[in-house]
């Protein structure tokens, strides 16, 4: 599953619209590093989705906890963000969850109004390549058609992933439209130019604990006008990643 994570900010397209080829190399450094350190926690049970004691007795309850991961300060004009949250599907299955996750023509029904549109392009076995349009509001509305190459795993029949990377991603004009366009590279905000999610879900308790971990690079905070952005960069991720694992929970009610 991928997550419809844009972090936009609003304001004049200042700096470089696309990244640098040293920002790219960091974000996939950056990304090795996640990808190794869950490679790791999946090798044990007992920290296969990553909480606390305190943090359980919250998920338990029906809250959806956030966290805002270390990432990268400013490379130049870019940053890397890092967020995971988790939460709790009372009653749920790995194998429901694993079903969720590959159905991707559902996704606009299960989590409308981010994902507008979704389909598989390519399927082998627990590999896909897939194709999504996603849509954020926040005070600006933000329309972004991105491929993703995605890889499912299994450790047992309580214990799953999936990592998802971002192959492509363009920002659209007037989605929708009859003046729809793709944005050439020239002229994008660099809202979002990479996105790897990571999911870990883990079967007990009665249900499952879904786990998602978000890494996007993105343009940097335009000099001067971080007391205005900054809230954008905390809360737009922080309410993305709410929504999409409660639309999770919710879709495995039903």
């Amino acid at each position: 599953m991928v997550v419809g994570l844009l972090l936009f900010l609003d304001g004049p397209r200042l700096m470089m619209a696309e990244p640098t080829r040293a920002a790219v190399d960091a974000f996939n450094s950056y990304c090795r590093n996640v990808e190794a350190r869950l490679a790791e926690q999946h090798r044990l049970d007992a920290e296969f989705v990553a909480m606390n004691g305190d943090e359980e007795r919250r998920l338990l309850a029906g809250e959806v906890v956030i966290e805002k991961l270390p990432g990268i300060g400013d490379l130049g004009g870019a940053m890397v963000h890092d967020w995971r949250g988790t939460a709790f599907a009372p009653g749920a299955t790995a194998s429901d969850f694993e079903r969720l996750m590959r159905d991707f023509e559902s996704y606009p029904q299960h989590f409308s109004p981010q994902v507008m549109e979704a389909k598989t392009i390519a399927r082998d076995g627990g590999h896909l390549q897939v194709w999504m349009r996603v849509r954020q509001r926040h005070v600006i509305t933000v329309v972004m058609d991105s491929r993703y190459d995605i890889t499912y795993g299994q450790m047992d029949a309580r214990h799953g992933y999936s990592l998802s990377r971002s192959t492509e991603m363009d920002e659209i004009e007037g989605a929708g439209t009859l003046k729809e366009r793709r944005l050439r590279g020239d002229e994008e905000h660099g809202f979002l130019w990479r996105l790897n999610t990571y999911w870990s879900f883990e079967e007990r308790d009665g249900g499952l604990y879904l786990q998602v971990e978000a890494v996007s690079l993105t343009r940097s905070v335009p000099r001067g006008l971080g007391w205005v952005i900054g809230p954008y960069v905390e809360s737009v991720p922080r309410e993305s990643l709410e929504f999409t694992l409660r639309s999770a929970v919710n879709a495995l009610r039903r």
